[in-house]
């Protein structure tokens, strides 16, 4: 199951009693805010929540798999990385199956 940003406003507006059109608006500009203070290289971190944020992968190079034999350059990418607040992690590592790693 994947929960939307529709999910979201629902849930929230059910629970606050708010309009969701209201909801809608608060939850639009919170990601609005996260993008941008990304797009600035800044870090942003959410208490219990986690942290997102800006690192730059180096350059390498790759290999095409129908021509093996052609190196092809990546360039140096910036990417958003995300580390799972500890609150978040615990009950992520809840979902591990009971025989996992034997």
């Amino acid at each position: 199951m994947t929960l939307t940003k529709r999910d979201l406003v629902i849930r929230i507006s059910e629970e606050s009693g708010l309009v969701q059109a209201q909801v809608f608006e608060v939850v639009q500009k919170t990601l609005d805010y996260i993008a941008e203070a990304l797009a600035k290289g800044d870090k942003v971190e959410l208490r219990n929540f986690g942290v997102f944020d800006v690192k730059i992968r180096k350059a390498r190079v790759g290999r095409n798999p129908n021509r093996p034999e052609t190196d092809v350059p990546i360039p140096p990418r910036a990417t958003v990385k995300f580390k799972a607040g500890k609150e978040m992690r615990a009950q992520v590592l809840k979902l591990t199956p009971a025989n996992a790693g034997k």
